[in-house]
């Protein structure tokens, strides 16, 4: 029988079959010999042992479109970045790393601003205005009092979506209210350093409806983007790429060079600064691990 892995504790999975039964399930052995881990979001196929007590045993594991170390989840079709308004303040830094992420894995990106209500000086709207203008679909949301919440089930249709974003943010009281349950523990803000404390401690895949999941993956928000070698970065910068082939150097670092067809597309106003300085700070991080790795 056919199905998907909904969540992982340890060497058991949580099948959610074609029948709608889930089924816990363990891993043939082979796969470990072969030095393959199932993962939540493989869709698999499964030996039923006990169909009573619902026990399984994964026989096989489809060809992963999409796969990511860490934290560990396969087939994702969309990253959704949530980024606070305000308490915390939003890490466009850490925004524009994963954006990039999502770039390399060829995936759809969106950013949701939550807590819009707690900005009384509005700061978001100018958030928005940079990321709507570069192509990237933006929702507002103020998750505890629920508004938002149908734009943000709209664009979770018929996708496995990954939410991403530092503590603190709402991600779980977003996805509690998509559900209007309480299906994930809501983080508490520190009020004494106004930084999240992180509280999903797995990773589970939650059913909205057919075709439709949210994974509350914890460990999202820490990653680094080591796949992405520096000298390339500028291509998983979106509104970057057409702008390189107007750099009058091959393999312009579009940092010490002039006439650098980004950096006169700053200038031009058609490049945020704020992505430039972002690109400069993740370039510097990538070069020195690189540079770290030849010794």
């Amino acid at each position: 029988m056919q199905g998907l892995i909904i969540e992982n504790i340890s060497n058991l999975y949580y099948i959610e079959a074609k029948d709608g039964e889930i089924y816990e399930a363990i891993a043939r052995g082979k796969f470990k010999k072969d030095e393959i881990i199932p993962t939540v979001g493989d869709k698999v196929e499964i030996d039923i042992i006990d169909k009573k007590n619902r026990k399984a045993i994964i026989d096989k594991i489809e060809t992963r479109e999409i796969y990511i170390k860490r934290p560990k989840l396969a087939n994702i079709t969309q990253i959704v970045y949530v980024v606070s308004s305000k308490d915390p303040k939003p890490d466009l830094l850490m925004l524009d790393k994963q954006l990039a992420f999502a770039e390399l894995l060829d995936i759809k990106a969106t950013i949701i601003l939550n807590k819009t209500d707690l900005d009384k000086e509005e700061q978001f709207k100018a958030i928005k205005n940079i990321y709507e203008k570069i192509g990237y679909k933006v929702l507002e949301t103020q998750a505890k009092e629920k508004k938002g919440i149908k734009d943000v089930k709209k664009i979770l249709k018929n996708n496995i979506n990954a939410f991403s974003g530092n503590s603190g943010v709402g991600k779980s009281t977003l996805i509690n209210g998509i559900f209007n349950a309480d299906i994930t523990q809501e983080g508490e803000i520190s009020k004494k350093n106004k930084k999240g404390k992180n509280t999903t401690t797995s990773i589970k895949l939650y059913k909205i409806d057919e075709n439709s999941y949210i994974a509350d993956t914890p460990g999202f928000s820490t990653f680094d983007i080591l796949e992405i070698e520096s000298r390339c970065l500028a291509k998983y910068f979106r509104e970057f790429k057409k702008e390189i082939e107007n750099c009058e150097f091959v393999g312009c670092t579009h940092i010490k060079e002039e006439k650098c067809g980004i950096k006169e597309a700053i200038k031009d106003g058609k490049i945020d600064e704020s992505r430039y300085k972002s690109f400069l700070k993740i370039y510097e991080i990538l070069k020195n691990k690189e540079e770290h790795k030849k010794w």
